[in-house]
């Protein structure tokens, strides 16, 4: 029952398999499992390929009663439950696409006194609601509220790089339910961004179970190419994008795996911008250039974006490439994007990591691509600016908004000293960043490691020349070509 330590064994591994259609756990997702069955609270932190929504499906699926799983992303809410419905496990979601009379559905299922719906997926917005809380207090009184998991959780926190205000209000939960257990998870939470997220949430740090598990994505290569302001870089992308091409097409006739229906162009891949219309540019640009590419933004229609989304997870002809603004985000769990290139500096150190860490999560390689420059590093600085000027302003007035300016500068100084940094291992970089003790490991894996001497002139000569880029090409460092 909930709020009651579990006293019965599931046999957890059983159910991956029936279920979930997967033969192994991936490191410690036994365990995080093991601790929710036990009705503990849970903190997680894993990097993006780690399967962190798995640790409350399964749990939801072999135990009694609802779980509500709150998430920032529709497109993630989607994605997963697309997934959980073709497992038949009853799944719901409420969000603003959810039509009347389904809502109405839905919440009569809740209010029944035994639900059939095993997951509800809501935005942190649909948890402030009084309507909502008082059929949250008539669930827990039926006592049919098994588990509440939060999705991103480092949204929670002022300090967090996609802090959201209806995500403190998240704080009702353990105020009204104590003995319902709590599930948080994150990618990206610096030690100060956890230690504020469990404070805000009230969780007890004596009995929290908290997981952190490395950020290290070794079939990741990491590559800054430093660009002019003078110089458009698209014809530095478009050539590389076409030398993958041509290599999977040698390498797929080589090994005479081909067929005369195969597409042999097809690399899935990710363009961050930062502005809607260089998002609308360049996939049409591409698009021009026979690439096939779509944009994704929060302009678009939910029919445009729902074609485009769908088409590119299906790896449908003409959707290779998802062009999407960094402020609208994805948060999409396909596993064979082999590329992630953001073609301008991202907001945030976390926002970056998080983007990239979109690329293999099949575990084969994949390549992250950063383009930056003088007019990068003006506008970081620009904006750094306006920020301190407005705080000063502030002071102690707005003290959340204040402290969420600060991480944000911060996060975006890191993130410049990334960039400009050539003298040591990307991977190492970004495990600092996020506290790690001890260097991840790097099989030649970014840049530096490639070859740092060629990295240091790259920089000071302000841009990826072409002779860097053409033999890095030959020697196999970009390409991410092959049979999937």
């Amino acid at each position: 029952m909930p709020g009651q330590k579990k006293v019965r064994h599931f046999d957890i591994a059983f159910t991956l398999r029936t279920v979930f259609g997967k033969h192994d756990f991936r490191p410690m997702q036994r365990e995080v499992i093991s601790a929710a069955l036990d009705g503990e609270d849970v903190f997680l932190q894993a990097a993006t390929s780690f399967g962190k929504s798995l640790c409350f499906q399964l749990p939801a699926v072999v135990e009694y009663g609802l779980t509500v799983v709150i998430s920032p992303l529709l497109a993630l809410m989607n994605n997963q439950i697309a997934a959980l419905r073709a497992a038949n496990i009853r799944v719901a979601s409420i969000n603003s696409t959810t039509a009347p009379l389904e809502r109405k559905a839905i919440m009569e299922d809740l209010q029944c006194g035994h639900p059939r719906t095993r997951l509800l997926y809501v935005t942190p917005e649909f948890c402030t609601t009084d309507h909502f809380r008082r059929v949250l207090r008539i669930i827990h009184q039926q006592r049919e509220l098994a588990r509440i998991a939060i999705d991103e959780a480092h949204c929670i926190s002022e300090w967090g790089h996609d802090f959201r205000p209806a995500f403190k209000a998240l704080s009702f939960f353990k105020k009204e339910f104590p003995d319902v257990p709590m599930m948080c998870c994150t990618a990206t939470a610096t030690k100060r961004v956890r230690e504020d997220i469990i404070a805000t949430l009230g969780l007890d740090t004596q009995t929290l179970k908290i997981f952190t598990m490395t950020t290290s994505r070794p079939n990741l290569h990491y590559e800054i190419r430093f660009r002019s302001d003078e110089k458009d870089h698209y014809d530095n992308f478009l050539k590389w994008i076409r030398g993958i091409h041509a290599r999977r097409a040698v390498s797929t006739r080589s090994t005479q795996l081909a067929s005369t229906q195969q597409r042999l162009t097809n690399v899935p891949g990710i363009i961050y911008t930062l502005y809607r219309k260089d998002c609308e540019a360049l996939a049409a640009r591409l698009t021009t250039d026979g690439i096939g590419a779509k944009p994704y933004h929060a302009g678009l229609s939910l029919s445009e974006k729902d074609d485009h989304l769908q088409g590119w997870v299906a790896n449908k002809e003409g959707y290779d490439i998802i062009v999407a603004t960094t402020a609208f985000g994805m948060g999409i769990d396909k596993e064979n994007v082999r590329f992630v290139v953001h073609w301008q500096l991202p907001k945030s150190f976390e926002g970056f990591y998080q983007e990239a860490g979109r690329a293999g999560r099949d575990g084969k390689a994949a390549i992250c691509i950063m383009y930056y420059g003088r007019e990068d590093r003006d506008r970081a600085s620009t904006m750094l600016q306006l920020d301190h000027a407005r705080k000063n302003v502030l002071k102690n007035k707005e003290v959340g908004v204040v402290e969420n300016m600060m991480s944000r500068a911060e996060s975006l100084q890191a993130l410049i000293k990334y960039c400009e940094n050539v003298g040591k291992c990307r991977h190492k970089l970004i495990g600092e960043y996020f506290g790690e003790s001890e260097a991840p490991f790097c099989d030649y894996a970014c840049d530096f490691c490639k070859d740092k001497v060629a990295l240091r002139k790259a920089k000071e000569e302000g841009l990826a020349s072409e002779e860097w880029c053409s033999t890095q090409r030959e020697r196999g460092a970009y390409d991410t070509g092959g049979d999937e």
